[in-house]
């Protein structure tokens, strides 16, 4: 049985007047991408959010295939908001024990993931109104500023990103952040991806293929322990194709601390800060294809071990565990920390770059 619906579904099915909303008065609204080939990409400046994606499959039907919610009061209540689809900083992921040391100073951040700071504390770049500095049907660039001190971060932050879809069905997210002292950045885009369509079944059956030689295990913080593991013989190699489930329920020590994958693998880069291949995911079921594709060092694979049908999604129907994943560029957890992770520190008159490319297609 096929489990994307036989309709081809050209428009959202979102009402936009559901993410108008004036707060501060910074108005939030809706925008939507669309190319030549019916691929659509919805996205609201609160948060910077991704809230609805149309891809086609190898029959041509289109379907959401990005988890979310069907209203801007959701996304707003931070407790059902989850990272949906969101930009994220100033630091993705976690950083132990909730501080860092920089030019000899400890900064201590909001502590929101047990002892950890994680994706930029509960009021980060994901529960923020970015500034829409131009917008049309392929691209929108969005601004934010983060004051000195927010959420216990030095420097005043200057963030540009850009929202680019183009007729190869490649959406282009691009970073680019100076400070005027020196700091630490490390930002992400947070989709949930399931190529069957939102909320159709769980992504286990999904094949991922993860160009990278090591991953970062953790330790029960889920924090790396600063170890550059080989994936050779472990549950974490996914250097060819490999069914998501096929060995998530291995009895793991790592796995069992993350509820399944929820780790950062460091990407087989062959020259450093170039966009160069992360991972493959594809839907045998469908035929949708997703290549992810990076200048960053990491790439965090989180498999949506923790979803338990405590809400619904944009269609009504329950996220189950598995019900979609995420696949970050990034730098790697705690780097602050781990002086033998690349370096995370933007220093003042300095520039943070960083490109992140989700291209779709079909396998006939």
């Amino acid at each position: 049985m096929r489990l994307i619906p036989n309709v081809k579904k050209l428009f959202s099915s979102l009402d936009s007047s559901d993410f108008e909303l004036t707060i501060n008065s910074k108005k939030i609204s809706l925008y939507t991408l669309k190319n030549r080939n019916g691929t659509e990409v919805s996205v609201t400046n609160f948060g910077g959010r991704i809230v609805e994606l149309f891809a086609r499959d190898r029959h041509g039907d289109f379907a959401d295939i990005v988890l979310g919610h069907k209203t801007l009061a959701q996304y707003v209540d931070y407790k059902a908001a989850r990272f949906f689809g969101a930009a994220v900083g100033r630091f993705a992921n976690r950083i132990a024990n909730g501080e860092f040391e920089l030019n000899g100073k400890t900064y201590r951040l909001e502590k929101n993931n047990g002892s950890n700071a994680l994706h930029g504390g509960s009021r980060g770049f994901d529960m923020q109104i970015w500034e829409v500095l131009a917008a049309d049907e392929r691209k929108i660039d969005m601004r934010l500023i983060s004051p000195d001190g927010d959420a216990g971060y030095p420097a005043e932050l200057k963030v540009d990103m850009c929202y680019e879809l183009d007729d190869d069905d490649a959406l282009k997210i691009s970073y680019h952040a100076t400070s005027n002292a020196d700091t630490i950045v490390n930002l992400t885009n947070h989709s949930f991806f399931n190529l069957h369509g939102e909320g159709l079944g769980d992504t286990s059956d999904h094949i991922l293929q993860i160009f990278a030689d090591r991953y970062l295990p953790v330790n029960e913080a889920l924090v790396p322990t600063g170890e550059l593991a080989f994936v050779g013989g472990t549950p974490f190699d996914f250097r060819t194709p490999t069914r998501i489930g096929e060995r998530i329920e291995a009895g793991n020590e790592q796995l069992k601390r993350g509820c399944g994958y929820d780790h950062n693998w460091v990407l087989n880069k062959k020259v450093s800060g170039k966009v160069e291949p992360a991972a493959v995911l594809s839907d045998p079921n469908s035929g949708r294809k997703l290549k992810v594709l990076t200048d960053q060092p990491g790439l965090q694979f989180f498999a949506g071990g923790t979803f338990a049908s405590r809400e619904n999604g944009k269609n009504g129907l329950p996220y189950k565990r598995f019900a979609g994943i995420a696949l970050e560029t990034q730098n790697f957890p705690d780097a602050p920390n781990k002086p033998n992770f690349p370096p995370s520190v933007l220093r003042a008159g300095g520039e943070y770059n960083h490109v992140c490319i989700y291209k779709f297609g079909v396998d006939k």
